[in-house]
């Protein structure tokens, strides 16, 4: 049977649940969760959670259940619709920077000359649904960080240089906008990877020092 987007976010919530337990180390957590976002069918799902016990028990997993969109960890509809803070970057032996809560416009192109850029969409707001970022490098570096609720799509190639970001590819949460990166790098990089949003990190961080405080008082 076919997952829903519902479904994966709540197998991915079991697995961070898992590794503040202490139960998956961080190379694993991060292996199941970009599997979790990959799965197509409950039988894709359902392996990556099989032998963990649910959330602070020592039973099995929760099964796959149904989550609704009000409950999703991010609420796109907030952060869809606003003024671009920026259109571009531009980096010539030197670097630029896009982090934060910045807006992303809906066309945004960065170059990179003997430079480098930095562009962290985590936290970004969006001034459309249909967002495409146009990176271009000569002999530099620019790398994409996404959060594994969006929706992103990697498309690119190199010259005596190359574009990572394959593993970046998938869908996001129920209401994500679409973000495609269309990327060229002439003896340069560019790369684009998921990694979980700071507020995921900083939890994960306080319940992994919860249960090791926890194991020490038991």
């Amino acid at each position: 049977m076919r997952a829903s987007d519902a479904e994966r976010e709540r197998i991915a919530e079991t697995l961070r649940d898992a590794v503040a337990e202490g139960r998956l180390d961080m190379e694993e957590f991060e292996q199941r969760l970009e599997a979790a976002y990959k799965a197509r069918t409950h039988g894709e799902l359902e392996p990556l959670v099989r032998d963990l016990p649910a959330p602070g028990t020592a039973g099995p997993a929760a099964p796959v259940a149904r989550r609704t969109e009000d409950e999703t960890e991010v609420h796109w509809p907030s952060r869809i619709g606003h003024p671009p803070t920026s259109k571009g970057g531009f980096a010539l032996w030197g670097g630029f920077q896009r982090k934060g809560n910045w807006t992303v416009a809906k066309k945004f192109t960065a170059f990179a000359m003997w430079g480098g850029g930095d562009i962290d969409l985590r936290e970004a707001r969006f001034e459309d649904r249909e967002t495409v970022i146009r990176l271009f490098t000569i002999m530099g570096g620019i790398g994409v960080t996404v959060p594994p609720e969006l929706n992103v799509q990697v498309k690119g190639f190199g010259i005596m240089g190359g574009v990572g970001g394959s593993k970046a590819n998938g869908e996001g949460t129920p209401g994500s906008p679409h973000v495609t990166i269309v990327a060229f790098a002439l003896m340069g990089g560019i790369g684009v990877d998921r990694k979980l949003r700071k507020v995921h990190k900083e939890r994960l961080r306080l319940e992994k020092r919860e249960g090791k405080e926890r194991k020490e008082l038991g």
